[in-house]
């Protein structure tokens, strides 16, 4: 299929609108921003989303890639992802899509999620799994590839506790590679302190490490200091996962 520029999709979505009354359309076929955003997408002021063309697309009676190539081109790619599931007409009203992760999919990587066992002044570490939501979150390969990482250092981790708000909130999953010792000021880690599982920023101030908590009450939640014999590097965080937006 032939691509179409930003504007060339706007001058087609114009012609399929002359006549048509455009405060009715959004209101009938739901689409998101009204009228105004009919008038942004015809225009080219904004490019068409997907969400708007497949409502486009009920509307007028065609298929996404009468609407947009360039989207019906992204759909088919993200299809081969997804399971059978009926089109968006049949659902009942409220549900929604879900995406089926499939564990032989040669697109992801499956990071086992663990809880951690420590011991005071011991520098290794020992893992059990951490079913309570899922064992396992992938992460596409391509990602994890361009960042240089082996899969096979990276481990996922539960959040707990509100001590790393706004960055980290509990229950979030952390991903931590494990191969990522090396100490940077500023950047994120899980740490053995003292026996105890940790999730801290690590900075260096007056020559001196300390572990920081992002939450803005400090006197709660007041610095540590990290020296070698009840502080130890885990990993460094490289990814997490939240329901928080």
């Amino acid at each position: 299929m032939k691509i179409l520029t930003i504007e060339e999709e706007a001058a087609r979505l114009k012609e399929r609108f002359a006549g048509v009354n455009r405060a009715e359309f959004a209101r009938v076929h739901e689409i998101k921003g009204g009228q105004s955003m009919i008038y942004q997408n015809i225009t080219g002021r904004r490019p068409i989303s997907m969400e708007a063309a497949m409502a486009y697309a009920r509307g007028f009676g065609c298929t996404l890639e009468d609407i947009s190539p360039r989207l019906a081109k992204e759909a088919q790619a993200a299809a081969s992802h997804l399971e059978l599931v009926p089109p968006a007409s049949e659902l009942p009203k409220g549900a929604m899509r879900v995406v089926i992760d499939d564990p032989e999919d040669q697109n992801f990587y499956h990071i086992k999620k663990v809880k951690l066992q420590l011991r005071a002044g011991v520098t290794g570490f020992q893992t059990v799994p951490d079913i309570y939501d899922g064992d396992t979150i992938s992460l596409r390969k391509n990602w994890v590839d361009r960042k240089g990482i082996h899969p096979s250092t990276l481990l996922a981790l539960s959040v707990t506790g509100e001590s790393m708000e706004p960055s980290l909130y509990d229950g979030d999953v952390v991903v931590v590679d494990t191969a990522d010792r090396i100490m940077k000021d500023g950047e994120v880690y899980a740490f053995n302190y003292d026996g105890e599982s940790v999730i801290k920023r690590l900075v260096k101030e007056r020559g001196e490490w300390w572990l920081f908590s992002d939450n803005p009450d400090q006197a709660r939640h007041r610095p540590k200091g990290c020296r070698s014999r009840d502080c130890g590097i885990i990993g460094r965080v490289v990814r997490r996962e939240t329901d928080h937006i």
